[in-house]
C-alpha cells in the first residue's frame, strides 16, 4: 500500500477533485515517476495535462511545460492557481522585473511547474537558466506541432531535441491530441526519445454529435441551428479572415453576441476578443485556424465549420473544443465540392516542396471521404487514427439516417489480397488497376500482371472501386501510409477479414450528381432539442458562477466546468458532503466557493417548494438527508482545517454540538487528533473537577461546568474529557 505521500489518487481528488482516474492516467503517472520517457495521445478534453501536473506535484523540482501559446499557458496556469497549485509561466507578456521573480521562485523550489514557450527556451540564455533549476520532468505539449508530417508544423519544435541532449537522466513527456502512426514515430525520433513507451487512449468522443450538411443558404442553417442553443459558447471556423469578419457580422445582425478573430487582428483585438469569449461575454467566436489550439475552455458547447478543413487532423482537434466537460456537445460540417476546389488551388500555388505538397493533397483527399461517407462518421474518424470502433455510434447524421448497403466483405478480401500480394506497396490508382486488369506501363513494369488477384475486380467501373476503396478506407479495412507513397498496409482488421472472421458493410455507390441531390434534400434545419440547459437550476448556478468569476477576475469555467454545474442541478446536494461528493468539487474549491452553491441550492429548493410544484413532484426530487450523514459533514469541514468555532458557525450549530459530533467520530474510530483543540491547562483544570467532584461517565456534564465556575464551556468540557480518557 503506498503512503499518502506516493499515492497519486490522494493529489487527483484533494486537488483536482475527482474520485477516479480516466483510462491509462494512472499507468502514465507511475511510468514518468519511474523516470521513463513517453508520448501520450489522448483526444482534446482527454485529461492530458493531468498526465504531467500530478507526477509535477509528487516529485521534487519543478515540471518544465513547453507550450506552443500564450493563451494556453495562462488557461493553465489560472486554472492550477485555482486548485492550489503554484504554477506559472514566462512569456513576451511580462517584463524583465516579473519575469526574474517567477525564476527565483522557481529556484527555490516554490514552483511546481513552470509554463514557457519554445522559442523563448531555445532563445538568449533560457536553456542556461534552466539548467540553474532542479528540473523534474519536460512535458512537451502539442507535441505533433514538431513533425512535419503532423497538420500544424511549427520549425521552431524541431530544435527541442536539445532537451534530451542537455537532460539525458530527465524524463521527457510528448502530448498530443492528433496523431496517425507516421506522425508519432516522427515525433519521438525528433525529440530524441525513440524508445519511448507510447500511450494510446481512446479516440472516441461519445458526447459529441457529427453533422455534416450541404454548404447552401449556410447562414440561416446557423442561424437556424443557434436558436436552439441560447446562451451556449461554440466556435465557428471559416477559411479566410474575410470570412471571419463577414460571418461575424452577419450574426451580430441576426442578435447573436459575436466577434471574429484571426491572424490579421491586432495583438490588443485578439486578446480582448479572446478573454470576453472565455469569460462567457461573448457567445461566439468566428474564426481562423489561427484561434484555438491549447484554449482550455470547457463550456464550448458546438463547433461549426463553414468551410471544410483541410485534414482529418486538423478537424478532429478542432471539433475537439466542443464538450471537453464531457457533457453533451455539438458539431456541424457545411460542405460544397467549391471546398474541395479552394483548398487544393491553396495547396497547389503554395512554395512548399512538392513532397508535402502530395502529402496535403492526400489528406484532404480523406477529409472529402469523410464528408462524403455514407457510413458512421464516428467510425471514419477513429479509424483515421488507427482505432477500430465495431459497433456505430448513433450519434452522427448518417446512424440517424442510414443508408441502403449490401455485404461488401468478398471485394473487401479482393482488395486486401492484392495489397498483400503487391508487397503493400501499392496506392489507390495502382491497386484499383491491378483488381480491374488494366495492362498499363507501370503495371506490366512492376509485374503486377502476373499476381493471382490481377483483374478479380474487372466487372466494376473504375469509379467504382474508388468509391468502394475509398469506404473501406474509411472503415479500417486498411491503413495508408503517407511517408511511403500512400501505399496501404494491411492490419490486424484486414487479416480478419481476409480470414473470414469479419464481415464488412458497404453502402451502394451512388454517382456524385445523386449524392449532392440527397444532401440538399436533407439540409433541413436543425431539430429543435430538448437538453440540460433548459434546466432552471443549472441556470441558476451558471449565472453564479459567472458572477463569482467576474469578482475573482478568472474564467467562469475554471471555476466549476458545465458538467460539474450539471451535475449539482441534477442531484441537487444540501450538505457539504454530499457537494464534495460531485465530480470536479475538490477541498480548496469546496472551501472558497463550494457553500455559496450550496447556499443557492437550498434557496432554489425553498423557492420551490413555494411555487405550485405538487408537492409529490417536490419531494421526489427533494434530496434526502441520509443518517450519519451531520457528523460526517463535521468531520470534513474539520479535515479541511476549519476551527469548532468555523464550524459552528458554517453549520449554524451550536459549539457544544460539534465538539460532541467530532468526540463521536474520536470513539467511532476516525482519525481526528482531538489534542490539538485542547490545551494543558484546560486538561489540568478538568482532571482536578474530575477529582474533586468524584465525576463518573454517566454523571451530568452540569457538575463539571458549574464546579469550574462557567469559565470553561461544555465544548471545551467535552473534548477534555475523551483526551484524558485516552490517556
Amino acid at each position: 500500500m503506498k503512503s499518502e505521500l506516493n499515492n497519486p489518487h490522494n493529489y487527483l481528488g484533494k486537488y483536482f477533485g475527482y474520485e477516479t482516474f480516466r483510462p491509462l492516467q494512472y499507468e502514465i503517472i507511475e511510468n514518468v515517476l519511474n523516470e521513463n520517457d513517453c508520448l501520450v495521445l489522448m483526444p482534446t478534453g482527454g485529461g492530458k495535462s493531468l498526465c504531467f501536473q500530478i507526477p509535477a506535484l509528487m516529485k521534487e523540482g519543478v515540471a518544465v511545460v513547453i507550450s506552443p501559446l500564450i493563451a494556453l499557458m495562462k488557461d493553465q496556469v489560472e486554472a492550477l492557481k485555482a486548485n492550489g497549485i503554484e504554477a506559472d509561466f514566462l512569456n513576451s507578456t511580462q517584463n524583465y522585473g516579473e519575469q526574474n521573480e517567477i525564476l527565483k521562485k522557481a529556484e527555490s523550489g516554490n514552483l511546481k511547474l513552470l509554463y514557457i514557450a519554445p522559442e523563448r527556451l531555445l532563445a538568449n540564455n533560457d536553456l542556461e537558466l534552466i539548467k540553474s533549476l532542479n528540473v523534474s520532468l519536460f512535458a512537451i505539449d502539442e507535441s505533433h506541432c514538431i513533425s512535419a508530417w503532423g497538420h500544424d508544423f511549427r520549425p521552431e519544435y524541431r530544435k527541442l531535441d536539445i532537451l534530451k541532449k542537455t537532460f539525458p537522466d530527465i524524463p521527457v513527456m510528448a502530448l498530443t491530441a492528433t496523431a496517425d502512426k507516421v506522425t508519432r514515430r516522427d515525433i519521438c525520433r525528433q525529440l530524441g526519445i525513440p524508445n519511448a513507451r507510447e500511450f494510446i487512449t481512446s479516440f472516441d468522443r461519445p458526447n459529441i454529435s457529427l453533422t455534416v450538411l450541404p454548404g447552401r443558404n449556410r447562414m440561416k442553417q446557423i442561424q437556424d441551428f443557434l436558436k436552439s442553443r441560447p446562451n451556449q459558447s461554440g466556435i465557428i471556423y471559416c477559411l479566410s479572415r474575410k470570412g471571419t469578419e463577414s460571418v461575424a457580422e452577419g450574426l451580430v445582425k441576426m442578435g447573436f453576441k459575436a466577434d471574429f478573430y484571426h491572424a490579421g487582428c491586432t495583438a490588443e483585438d485578439r486578446s480582448r476578443v479572446q478573454e470576453q469569449f472565455i469569460n462567457d461575454d461573448l457567445q461566439i467566436i468566428v474564426a481562423t485556424v489561427a484561434f484555438g489550439m491549447g484554449i482550455d475552455k470547457s463550456n464550448v458547447r458546438w463547433v461549426i465549420h463553414y468551410n471544410m478543413p483541410g485534414n482529418v487532423e486538423g478537424f478532429y482537434q478542432e471539433i475537439g473544443r466542443a464538450g471537453r466537460d464531457s457533457a453533451k456537445s455539438d458539431t456541424l460540417l457545411f460542405y460544397s465540392y467549391g471546398d474541395i476546389i479552394q483548398r487544393k488551388r491553396m495547396i497547389d500555388d503554395s512554395e512548399m516542396p512538392e513532397e508535402q505538397k502530395e502529402v496535403l493533397n492526400a489528406k484532404l483527399e480523406r477529409m472529402r471521404q469523410y464528408a462524403e461517407a455514407q457510413h458512421c462518421r464516428r467510425k471514419i474518424l477513429l479509424s483515421y487514427f488507427n482505432q477500430d470502433l465495431e459497433s456505430d455510434c448513433g450519434n452522427c447524421d448518417v446512424c440517424k439516417n442510414p443508408r441502403s448497403g449490401f455485404d461488401g466483405t468478398v471485394l473487401a478480401q479482393k482488395a486486401l489480397s492484392a495489397i498483400a500480394r503487391a508487397e503493400e506497396k501499392v496506392a489507390m490508382g495502382m491497386l484499383i488497376d491491378i483488381l480491374r486488369g488494366s495492362r498499363n506501363q507501370q503495371v506490366l513494369r512492376n509485374n503486377y500482371d502476373k499476381l493471382s488477384t490481377f483483374g478479380v475486380g474487372a466487372d466494376l467501373k473504375f469509379e467504382i472501386w474508388a468509391d468502394y476503396i475509398s469506404q473501406m478506407l474509411n472503415l479500417g479495412v486498411m491503413e495508408i501510409a503517407y511517408d511511403e507513397g500512400h501505399a496501404f498496409k494491411l492490419s490486424e482488421v484486414s487479416w480478419q477479414i481476409l480470414k473470414g472472421k469479419r464481415k464488412v458493410e458497404l453502402a451502394n455507390f451512388i454517382s456524385f450528381d445523386e449524392r449532392k441531390a440527397i444532401r440538399e434534400a436533407e439540409s433541413a434545419p436543425a431539430k429543435q432539442q430538448k437538453d440540460f440547459f433548459k434546466n432552471e437550476l443549472f441556470e441558476k448556478l451558471r449565472i453564479l458562477r459567472k458572477e463569482i468569476a467576474d469578482s475573482a477576475g478568472i474564467p467562469p469555467y475554471v471555476l466549476f466546468h458545465d458538467s460539474t454545474l450539471l451535475e449539482m442541478a441534477n442531484e441537487k446536494p444540501i450538505m457539504a458532503s454530499q457537494m464534495l461528493a460531485v465530480s470536479g468539487v475538490g477541498e480548496l474549491k469546496m472551501k472558497k466557493y463550494g457553500f455559496t452553491f450550496l447556499k443557492a441550492i437550498q434557496e432554489y429548493m425553498g423557492e420551490l417548494e413555494k411555487s405550485e410544484v405538487p408537492a409529490e413532484i417536490i419531494k421526489e426530487i427533494k434530496p434526502k438527508r441520509v443518517k450519519g450523514q451531520t457528523t460526517t459533514e463535521t468531520q470534513l469541514f474539520f479535515n479541511m482545517g476549519m476551527s469548532v468555532e468555523e464550524i459552528a458557525q458554517e453549520r449554524n450549530l451550536s459549539v457544544a454540538t460539534i465538539a460532541g459530533h467530532l468526540v463521536k467520530l474520536k470513539e467511532d474510530g476516525a482519525d481526528i487528533d482531538l489534542r490539538k483543540l485542547t490545551d494543558d491547562w484546560t486538561l489540568d483544570e478538568v482532571k482536578k473537577a474530575i477529582e474533586a467532584t468524584r465525576f463518573q461517565s454517566n454523571s451530568p456534564l452540569k457538575v463539571l461546568f458549574d464546579h469550574l465556575g462557567e469559565q470553561i464551556g461544555y465544548d471545551r468540557i467535552r473534548i477534555a474529557l475523551a483526551v484524558l480518557g485516552e490517556s
